[in-house]
Parts: structure tokens; C-alpha cells; sequence
């Protein structure tokens, strides 16, 4: 038997694998200490047999919420994830598995590695339509990248400027999946909903806003254990460069509507957290949100509004998120989508749970609201 997480996005440290009914393993913190909740990392043992691995530290993660009712994820090719029989009782997180192959591969969610974001990229580069630009790079020398899709030139003022930005907190993997979904349907002549968005707007979309917190296996944080997604207020080159870059690239472009990809570790829904408590948030945004969320209802039905956070008094909101920084600094519509590691309540699936293949086709019905909104966001 062998156990191992050194590959991109692996996270466990193994404590104990004398007996296979009650190995005993441990998630390895971000950077800082602060955030865990991420584990990515292989068995290899004998077909036939049952394995029983004990996560000893999962009491202490970050959210303790998200174990209740959370079955992890597995594959054996690395391209169909199912979920295992899993349970979280007294502090440890016990997994189960019985081989069908050699070599099964556990994670948190479904992983998105470094390759297959560069495959995507490389892929999307073909289209006439798509530029790829470099923002600068991340505090691990890694490439922060912006595909753009839409005309070549800012020249055509009448055009509207949606950014979609994804995986801040490198751990909610199912925000690239969800990309991954909308970049291709974007690209897809035969998509009339596409066309129609692309002939009002130009794209900007970041995949992976947090490319060193990905490689490295971390929940929520960057290289250097930054959470990103509270730097927006004052960003910097030596704490948060994916920010710093992102917003100059913002401030040249111009943002009309801003779509944050997230994942929550315990609601087990999909939903629109959005920027009511910001100080200039008004009756134009709020109507525009409204119908931004139901026509996403009535395109997926993974989607719900009934179900979220609470939604801030006004004046209250975090300036330094990105969400709340964007629609103030830009008056415009700005939402966070999050989706669930676990299950979606409102459609379950036993088998699968919440799935890449559900975040791909989201992906694709978020195209539907941003038509609905995009001739109303000037």
C-alpha cells in the first residue's frame, strides 16, 4: 500500500498506513496556517480490498460545517469523479474505498490542475475572437493570464465590458470547471446566445485568479498565504500581485458587469451573493440583480435564490471583497456565484453529487442571465 500527494494540487501528509482499517492521515494547512480544508492524493493497494483512511485533523479545518452530509470524491482515470462512502464523527473525517484498480485518486472536489488550465488556455487561443494577455506574474513566478474575447480594440464604445474572474480561493475547483463551460460555449458558433452577447460586449475572463495556491494544494490562499479575496481595497505587488494586476487591468478596460466564481464548503445550494450593502448600491442594481437571478433560474435549474447569505445592511459591506470593491469603484451590476462541495439539494445526485459536469453546464446557462442584463448595465 501507498499513499502519496506529490503532484500538482496533492495535499496529505500520512501519519500511519500499518493497517488498512485505519490508516491515518492529516490535511496539510495553507501557507500561514490559517486555511485547510484541501486534500488531493492517491492509493495505490491491492483490487478487491477495502482501505479505511482516517483524516485525524479534520476537526480543526476551517469549516467544520462543510463535513456534515459531504461524501469526497474519487477516480480511478482521473476524468469521472464519484463520491465515496464518507463520515465525519468526533473529529476525524473516514473515508472508505475498495479498489477496482491499482491506483485510486481521493480529493475535497473534483481537482482542476495546472495542465489542463494551460490546455484550456492553449485551446481557446485558436479562436479569431480570443487574445490571451499577460497580467504579470504571481509571487511563485507563474503567469497570471486574461483571455479576452470580443473585438481587438476598445473602438467600438457602444460595447459593454463583463469581467469573470475564478478561483480566488484555489481550492473551489468547481469555479474553472464552471469557466472551462462558459469560455467553450462562448466559442461555439453555433451558440446563438453567445453570438448575441458577443455582437453587445467584450469578455475578460481570468480562469484561475490564484494559479500558486492551485500548484501548491491550498484551500484559500495564495503563495504566500494572502486570501485574496480581501485585498481588493489595497491590493500589493508583494502580497497580492494577482489583485494588484487584475484591477489595473480593470481600471483600463472599464467593468460593466462582474461574475465572481466561488464554491461554499457548507450550503449545499447554488447562489448569487451580490453587493447590496455597498454604499452606492441602488434601485437600477437591484433590479438588474433580480432579473440576472431569475432568468439563471429559468436557464439552469441547479440554480436558487431562496437559499444564501445574509445579505448585507446597507453600508455594511466588506469593501476589501471583490464583489462589493468592484460594484462600487465601477457602479455596476456585480455578483458572486458560489456553488457547493457537496451535493446541490435542489437536484441531488447521489452518485456524483455537485460534479464538474454540473459547473461546466452552469457555466453555460450563466451566458442566458448575462444576455438578459447586458443592453440595461450603462
Amino acid at each position: 500500500m501507498r499513499i502519496t500527494a506529490n503532484f500538482d494540487a496533492g495535499n496529505i501528509d500520512v501519519i500511519n498506513v500499518e493497517d488498512k482499517n485505519n490508516i491515518q492521515l492529516a490535511i496539510r494547512p495553507d501557507v500561514g496556517g490559517e486555511f485547510f480544508q484541501w486534500f488531493n492524493f492517491r492509493l495505490s493497494g491491492q483490487i478487491g480490498e477495502q482501505y479505511i483512511l482516517n483524516i485525524m485533523n479534520a476537526g480543526e479545518a476551517s469549516y467544520l460545517e462543510g463535513w456534515e452530509n459531504y461524501q469526497a470524491v474519487a477516480s480511478y482515470d482521473r476524468q469521472e469523479w464519484f463520491r465515496v462512502p464518507t463520515s465525519y464523527t468526533d473529529g476525524t473525517l473516514t473515508i472508505a474505498v475498495e479498489l477496482e484498480c491499482d491506483t485510486i485518486q481521493i480529493a475535497y472536489f473534483a481537482p482542476y490542475s495546472y495542465e489542463r488550465h494551460q490546455d484550456l488556455l492553449a485551446a481557446v487561443q485558436t479562436h479569431p475572437l480570443v487574445t490571451l494577455e499577460h497580467l504579470g506574474e504571481t509571487l511563485d513566478k507563474r503567469d497570471l493570464t486574461l483571455v479576452k474575447i470580443g473585438d481587438d480594440s476598445n473602438s467600438d464604445v457602444s460595447k459593454r465590458n463583463i469581467w469573470i474572474t475564478a478561483r480566488q480561493h484555489p481550492g473551489e475547483t468547481m469555479a474553472e470547471w464552471l469557466v472551462e463551460g462558459l469560455l467553450y460555449a462562448l466559442l461555439d458558433s453555433d451558440n446563438a446566445t453567445a453570438k448575441s452577447l458577443l455582437d453587445k460586449a467584450n469578455i475578460y475572463i481570468v480562469p484561475n485568479m490564484n494559479p500558486d495556491g492551485s500548484v501548491r494544494g491550498h484551500l484559500r490562499t495564495n503563495a504566500v498565504g494572502t486570501n485574496l479575496n480581501r485585498e481588493w481595497e489595497s491590493p500589493s505587488l508583494e502580497k497580492s500581485p494577482e489583485v494588484f494586476h487584475v484591477i489595473r487591468k480593470m481600471k483600463e478596460t472599464g467593468v460593466d458587469l462582474f461574475y465572481d466564481v466561488h464554491g461554499d464548503e457548507a450550503l449545499p445550494y447554488v447562489f448569487l451573493a451580490g453587493s447590496q450593502g455597498t454604499p452606492s448600491y441602488n434601485d437600477k442594481l437591484a433590479t438588474l440583480r433580480d432579473r440576472f437571478s431569475e432568468v439563471l433560474k429559468l436557464a439552469s435549474a441547479d440554480f436558487q435564490s431562496e437559499v444564501g447569505y445574509e445579505i448585507d445592511a446597507p453600508n455594511t459591506a466588506n469593501m476589501t471583497v471583490a464583489t462589493n470593491w468592484v460594484a462600487e469603484y465601477f457602479d455596476c451590476l456585480a455578483n458572486t456565484l458560489e456553488m457547493p462541495f457537496k451535493d446541490n439539494d435542489n437536484l441531488p445526485d447521489d452518485e456524483m453529487g455537485w460534479s464538474p459536469e454540473r459547473s461546466i453546464k452552469l457555466g453555460e446557462a450563466s451566458l442566458v442571465a448575462m444576455l438578459a442584463v447586458v443592453d440595461d448595465l450603462r
